[in-house]
């Protein structure tokens, strides 16, 4: 009979601790039956559509930019973003975070934009968009690697912040070469 009440009373122990936990846990943005937070799986999301269209991007350059420099950017942003995104979705898939699979938003609007120009006037844009692009997504990086709760996204997006920053560097001097807009 003690065999079952020192059982019972393990068991309430060790439920509370986990209601306790999870308490804290949804307080601090983190679970403990590790579910990702809604902030953490929004910027996996928004990582996702950004990558996709900088391949998009990155492949219309290729196709419509008169300088040559301004095709090497669009290729590395092609292979670049591609590994980033192959690891991204390495991420989600073991998360549960269902990545979207089309752009959407002012990333479709921007390829849509940019695939109706071609010689220098696509270069100035392309450019242009690449330097703001950059920009914004090199802090929406800082700030998922400084705040994320799940540690891969965190570690993703700490590893991938110098790259981004290389990139905004490139897109700036290249910017510069075929004139700002």
């Amino acid at each position: 009979m003690k065999n079952y009440t020192l059982t019972a009373i393990c068991a309430i122990a060790l439920l509370s601790l986990c209601i306790a936990s999870d308490g804290n846990a949804a307080e601090s943005g983190s679970s403990i039956s590790g579910k990702i937070t809604k902030d953490d799986a929004d910027f996996a999301r928004d990582a996702a559509i950004g990558g996709m269209a900088e391949v998009q991007l990155g492949q219309i350059a290729g196709e419509r930019a008169a300088s040559p420099e301004v095709k090497d950017f669009g290729r590395r942003m092609q292979k670049d973003h591609s590994k980033a995104n192959d690891e991204l979705k390495n991420i989600a898939s073991k998360k549960d975070i269902k990545l979207p699979s089309q752009l959407e938003g002012k990333h479709k609007a921007t390829v849509d934009r940019l695939s109706n120009l071609k010689g220098r006037d696509f270069d100035r844009e392309y450019m242009s968009a690449m330097v703001n692009d950059h920009k914004e997504t090199v802090e929406k990086f800082e700030r998922a690697s400084d705040k994320g709760k799940d540690p891969e996204i965190r570690k993703f997006a700490k590893d991938h912040v110098p790259i981004l920053k290389k990139h905004l560097e490139l897109a700036e001097q290249t910017q510069k070469k075929v004139g700002e807009k």
